[in-house]
């Protein structure tokens, strides 16, 4: 019997000395991204760093068998690299058995309890920051989201102990090492080493955001007192070998990736909810009616949550439209088999979510906003067109507490307010570390009709 070979592995076209594809990454990457998939098959070589192979995974099954079949023989790769000059040490940048023991040491905190605990202070904190705006008021509606974000992250996470001026230079500084780190993501690593001053301003953001977390930490370490919030877990948590607590540098590093992860995606999906509410009435009034019939003139409240199916597909489908990752990578750390194709040790591999959940040959008019396709259309998708927390091991250990604070939010915003675009206005996503609306300004309606719950 004679083994066919498989076709050789594309190579995208444009590549430059010393540069690779950082022109056209820095220029639009996701269209750049999305022309690779309309263009080449389910491999296709890219150069991020000149030397390095990357590929670009397009294939549902491909993706899968990344994440899941070859995932605990996978280091992490480029993305988490960059995200580890931030991030340290965290459950978010280890691979392999420290990824496994991590996790294990974090999950209490995400455990269903807990998470219910947190509805109360989410909802508390929507309605305060609602109650800042002023019918006619236009609002940047991503800022306040971040500030939303950090407000909740704020008393989830330390109970409020840190003070507004604190987040507010927070807030600055994990804007400029998110753009950083996306920046760094396209370029060659030379590129790092220049005295540049957008070196310069990362770096310092870099060390004023570790700064402020380390400073948190501390003190909490030093009062010995137990506020019930996550940071309280992360301290008394234990490790299962040792039986040692976490150091303070390793709480700081997995703090930090509750900050990125609570705020900057967090941000960005209610960000893009509103807009497609805005944009669709029908919708919006749909979503109206559900609260309507499941809350009465009750609050959200965590048993609620589970019982609002429709405003969850309205979550899925902005998750899958307006998905916040552009690029996840693993990399090779021996000879690895993917599919018909064997790659060598130190290649790159990666996907893209936001491109893969827009594919056309998985979901029909795919730029359509349509929380009704996941009615009876997600039986259908082949396992790996569909990834709103990845796959395999290193799944979101965030994903409940994510939907719970994402529900939470929407429904008690919608409720208080309209929020209007202006005729004629369409926002357009820009990819740094995550995916984002480029500019989203609203003006805010009272929803005079609608109850005010929770008030």
């Amino acid at each position: 019997m004679t083994l066919v070979a498989p076709p050789p592995i594309p190579k995208a076209a444009g590549s430059l000395p010393l540069l690779g594809h950082a022109v056209q990454l820095m220029r639009d990457n996701l269209a750049f991204v999305a022309s690779l998939r309309e263009n080449y098959g389910p491999l296709v070589e890219i150069t991020l760093q000149p030397g390095t192979r990357t590929l670009i995974v397009q294939d549902p099954e491909l993706i899968r068998t990344m994440l899941v079949d070859l995932g605990p023989a996978l280091d992490k790769g480029r993305f988490f690299e960059k995200m580890g000059q931030l991030l340290g040490d965290s459950v978010v940048t280890a691979a392999g058995q420290e990824h496994v023991h991590k996790r294990r040491q974090l999950q209490p905190a995400f455990a269903r309890p807990e998470i219910a605990r947190y509805v109360d202070i989410m909802r508390g904190e929507t309605i305060t920051a609602v109650d800042t705006w002023t019918p006619g008021q236009t609002l940047d509606v991503r800022e306040a989201m971040v500030k939303l974000s950090l407000d909740m992250l704020a008393k989830t996470v330390f109970s409020g102990s840190l003070d507004e001026q604190t987040f507010r230079r927070l807030r600055q500084d994990l804007s400029v090492v998110m753009n950083g780190v996306g920046a760094r993501i396209m370029l060659p690593d030379w590129v790092e080493r220049l005295p540049l001053p957008f070196n310069r301003r990362f770096t310092e953001a870099r060390d004023a955001v570790r700064a402020t977390i380390d400073r948190a930490v501390a003190e909490l370490q030093a009062s010995g007192h137990d506020s019930g919030d996550m940071l309280s877990l992360l301290l008394s948590a234990r490790d299962e070998e040792t039986g040692q607590q976490l150091t303070g540098s390793q709480i700081c590093s997995e703090v930090l990736t509750l900050a990125v992860a609570g705020t900057e995606t967090t941000a960005s999906v209610l960000s893009w909810v509103l807009y497609e509410l805005a944009r669709h009435p029908d919708i919006e009034a749909r979503v109206l009616d559900e609260l309507d019939d499941v809350l009465g003139d009750e609050p959200v409240t965590f048993d609620a949550v589970t019982r609002l199916p429709y405003l969850d597909r309205v979550i899925k489908e902005a998750l899958r439209l307006h998905h916040t990752g552009w690029l996840v990578t693993r990399r090779t750390l021996t000879e690895t088999r993917l599919g018909p194709w064997t790659v060598p040790a130190g290649t790159e591999l990666a996907y893209c979510q936001h491109a893969l959940h827009r594919d056309p040959a998985f979901f029909p008019d795919p730029l359509a906003f349509d929380p009704d396709r996941w009615l009876d259309d997600e039986q259908t998708l082949p396992p790996g067109a569909f990834l709103p927390f990845g796959a395999g091991k290193h799944k979101c250990i965030g994903d409940r507490f994510a939907l719970t604070e994402l529900i939470t939010a929407i429904a008690t915003i919608v409720r208080r307010v309209r929020l209007e675009l202006a005729p004629g206005q369409t926002v357009r996503p820009i990819a740094r570390a995550t995916v984002r609306p480029r500019t989203l300004l609203m003006t805010v309606r009272s929803r005079r009709d609608a109850a005010l719950p929770g008030a």
